[in-house]
């Protein structure tokens, strides 16, 4: 079922590229890193809103954990009367986890396409659709710059690269944290607890450094076309940052004025 659905499609979607692409593996990769992009935004923009949501509701879900921190029912109750779902603070690990299967699957495909030992070249014949027509494409070039794309970078570069990129792309895509009050942090002015009493919150913020220096490190290991995948995956990430960050604060800005004309009495009932 994994070869099925993972393995085949993928090989074939690469050699297909390939193909078209005047035999560039770069580009071929390229592409299909921007295809399996667009297939994961909308669960990545649902993603970003929720945990932006989630982010401007912390001082009525830090009062409520508060007040009724005996009482987890009817704490509950007040989180549902708000909009909040405690179980929504894990959909943050759901776009990674839904490109979990493409990742593995890219390297063993990877080994595959690019391997020159026999029995790669045997396997790949047998993974092959009808109408991809081998004896044209092969051996694919596997060549860039100073990188075999079959094996791991020798300069470190690109592990360093995957590290920068990942941890930016993290870094726009996690809403920042809501400011409290001026009076209750001069109140609480050195209380660390304080600081760190949201576990949601501090589970998003230690991923921003765990996620990639965990895929820093496994880059050191990757094949430099998988290393190049996760750099292109994350630039094409960051970018998506930005245009979500300004539509959610031009939505912000439209929902305060439109608040603003209510209260002034020029719009809506009386």
């Amino acid at each position: 079922m994994w070869d099925l659905l993972i393995i085949n499609p993928i090989t074939n979607a690469l050699l297909w590229l390939y193909d078209i692409l005047g035999n560039n593996f770069i580009l071929a990769l390229t592409v299909f890193t921007i295809f399996t992009r667009i297939l994961m935004l909308p669960l990545n923009l649902r993603q970003q809103r929720s945990m932006a949501k989630t982010q401007e509701m912390q001082p009525q879900i830090r009062a409520i954990q508060q007040k009724y921190k005996d009482n987890p029912q009817k704490m509950q109750e007040e989180f549902q009367k708000i909009g909040y779902n405690p179980a929504e603070s894990l959909s943050g690990c759901l776009p990674l986890l839904a490109t979990m299967p493409i990742l593995f699957g890219l390297f063993q495909v990877l080994r595959l396409v690019l391997g020159s030992t026999p029995q790669a070249l045997f396997e790949l014949t047998q993974r092959v659709y009808p109408g991809i027509d081998l004896t044209n494409l092969l051996p694919i070039k596997s060549n860039f710059l100073w990188l075999n794309l079959g094996q791991p970078d020798p300069l470190y570069i690109l592990p360093i690269l995957v590290f920068v990129t990942m941890f930016l792309q993290t870094k726009l895509t996690t809403p920042a944290a809501a400011k409290k009050d001026d009076s209750k942090s001069n109140n609480k002015k050195g209380n660390g607890k304080e600081q760190n009493d949201d576990p949601t919150a501090a589970m998003t913020q230690s991923m921003q450094y765990t996620m990639p220096i965990m895929f820093g490190f496994f880059s050191l290991s990757f094949q430099s076309g998988l290393s190049i995948y996760f750099v292109l995956s994350n630039l094409i990430g960051i970018a998506q940052g930005f245009y979500t960050r300004r539509v959610m604060e031009a939505e912000r800005e439209a929902l305060a004025q439109e608040k603003e004309l209510k209260a002034m009495g020029l719009k809506g009932g009386p």
